[in-house]
């Protein structure tokens, strides 16, 4: 009886946080398969790179701006430039997209892993 006492008062606690997490929060596989890590960073989201040639290394800020719509900045690590960036979550997969100047853009696939 005290096991499901303390099954049901861990669902009560453990439920409204798992609630509030963002859908785009977690782990994706980039477009080249490293590892990204997206997760909450003040009023933002912030994109750290988990493998692949730079780990540990923040590309990204995005906020929510919209149902399943990010907007924000996003940094190529190789050349560390900063673009306009936004992101389109659909599922488990999200589109993430960095602009120079509105016109010059390049997307790239992430899944979740």
């Amino acid at each position: 009886m005290k096991l499901l006492r303390l099954s049901v008062l861990l669902a009560v606690v453990l439920a409204p946080a798992m609630a509030w997490a963002d859908p785009i929060e977690g782990e994706w596989k980039t477009a080249d398969t490293s590892l990204a890590t997206i997760k909450g960073c003040g009023d933002q989201f912030c994109i750290v790179m988990k493998t692949g040639d730079w780990p540990g290394k923040q590309i990204g800020r995005l906020k929510a701006s919209g149902k399943g719509i990010y907007a924000g900045t996003v940094t190529d690590p190789r050349d560390e430039k900063t673009y306009s960036g936004r992101a389109m979550l659909n599922g488990n997969t999200l589109k993430l997209t960095g602009c120079a100047l509105k016109i010059f853009c390049q997307t790239e696939v992430w899944q979740r892993r």
